[in-house]
């Protein structure tokens, strides 16, 4: 394949140390992705960046060995604690700082640099010892951060580089809060080196830099659609109860070789995957309810290639880098233009090719005209006559396993809201 996506920057140019070099290279990293040729030069001369590119660019990566770059030339102070890493990187879903770890994990083997990971929903204790131990870089959730900086697990004072990635998605989700808590206890901008990566930087984004960085420089990386160019988008009209017939139908005309159904719903999901697998294609199904360390393994399983097809609500829409995504397609058109980008963005990654196929029905298809508004085009429609639908077999119902001590208050015992004697009674039901 073309190496279209690359710049003409190879690593072996850039002044990194040897040990990262080993890194890049055991990993396949020979060329600079544009991204990665614009800010790492900048960040490697100890200037703060605030750098655009759609998903699927190589933005990890340029963060990555920036971090690694800065904290080997820049030794730790003799007064710096056990307990206090030197480099946080914040990243707004489980999911994609599970990803940025073990991206970590890959590029920075040789530094002798340790790393930490904390997110919710699974490992605790496990997450929380490791953490008090020691770790020279720091990724999590901001949630679950925080939850282990308010019982002294860590402290942040000794800080020399802080990365804040999806910075977009860190507004949609309501942590900009937890993000300006976590950046108001490091060291002033003046004294650490600052990253922050997003698809879009929006007026509030900007804002949120200039308040936490050091006069940062913006690095944009423009392209003249919005979506990736390799993406052969398309679009069908279709009613609500043929929407699993011809769903079935694309798959059993294209065979996708690893493909994602996004939908709107956990209750969609659930009756998507019920049909995929009763008509032979296994599947993963990725939602809010999944718990974290079954989510986690499914994740793994579709990445290599053992389950062909992931049914997810957009959970899954950001931040994963899954290699070799063939197809997209939109049971649900996405209620927010920018949510269609970054759905269809998780195929055609890295310079590949990819189809995106969105079924427009009667619930959804107003949004189309501000998806069409916000990539700059019409998508192409298609039709399909409902006589060449496939038959469909029976659904598979999913079992519901419950996840641990489920129901129980699981706050500290001095938290727990006391019983009254009025929590037996009948509740009045509300009026619809």
């Amino acid at each position: 394949m073309e190496q279209t996506h690359l710049s003409d920057k190879k690593y072996s140019e850039l002044p990194l140390s040897d040990s990262l070099q080993q890194g890049l290279a055991e990993a396949g990293y020979a060329y600079c992705t544009p991204i990665q040729s614009r800010t790492l030069p900048i960040l490697i001369a100890g200037q703060d960046v605030a750098g655009q590119a759609q998903t699927g660019t190589g933005k990890t990566a340029a963060f990555l060995v920036a971090v690694a770059q800065h904290l080997l030339t820049h030794p730790a102070s003799d007064k710096r604690k056990p307990n206090q890493p030197r480099t946080l990187i914040l990243a707004p879903t489980r999911e994609l700082a599970v990803q940025i770890h073990k991206d970590a994990e890959l590029l920075l083997k040789h530094t002798g640099l340790t790393l930490g990971l904390a997110y919710g929903g699974a490992n605790y204790d496990t997450q929380r010892n490791a953490i008090a131990a020691g770790v020279d870089i720091l990724v999590g959730t901001p949630g679950r951060l925080i939850d282990y900086f308010k019982q002294h697990v860590f402290d942040l004072r000794a800080i020399q580089a802080a990365v804040l990635d999806e910075a977009d998605r860190m507004f949609d989700l309501g942590f900009i809060k937890d993000v300006r808590f976590l950046f108001r206890r490091m060291p002033n901008p003046e004294q650490r080196l600052s990253m922050l990566f997003s698809a879009t930087l929006s007026h509030r984004v900007l804002e949120l830099a200039y308040e936490h960085m050091n006069n940062p420089q913006q690095v944009t990386i423009e392209t003249e659609s919005v979506a990736a160019e390799r993406i052969e988008q398309s679009v069908y009209y279709v009613a609500n109860d043929e929407k699993i017939p011809l769903l079935l139908t694309l798959f059993n005309n294209l065979k996708p070789q690893r493909a994602i159904v996004f939908v709107n719903t956990k209750r969609a999901a659930e009756r998507v995957w019920g049909y995929l697998e009763g008509n032979g294609y296994s599947s993963a199904l990725l939602s809010g309810d999944i718990p974290q360390k079954k989510r986690l393994r499914l994740l793994d399983q579709f990445q290599q290639g053992e389950l062909a097809v992931l049914v997810a609500t957009d959970v899954a829409a950001r931040g994963l880098h899954i290699p070799e995504v063939s197809h997209v397609f939109n049971f649900d058109l996405p209620q927010n233009a920018e949510d269609y980008v970054h759905r269809i963005g998780r195929t055609a990654r890295a310079g590949a090719s990819g189809v995106a196929i969105s079924l427009a029905c009667e619930d959804y298809t107003f949004h189309l005209p501000e998806i069409e508004e916000y990539v700059g085009h019409k998508l192409p429609s298609q039709c399909m006559d409902p006589g060449d639908y496939v038959e469909v077999q029976a659904a598979v119902k999913r079992e519901h396993t419950p996840r641990p001590n489920q129901g129980r208050d699981q706050r500290p015992r001095n938290q727990q809201r006391r019983r009254s004697r009025n929590d037996n009674k009948p509740r009045t039901p509300k009026p619809e």
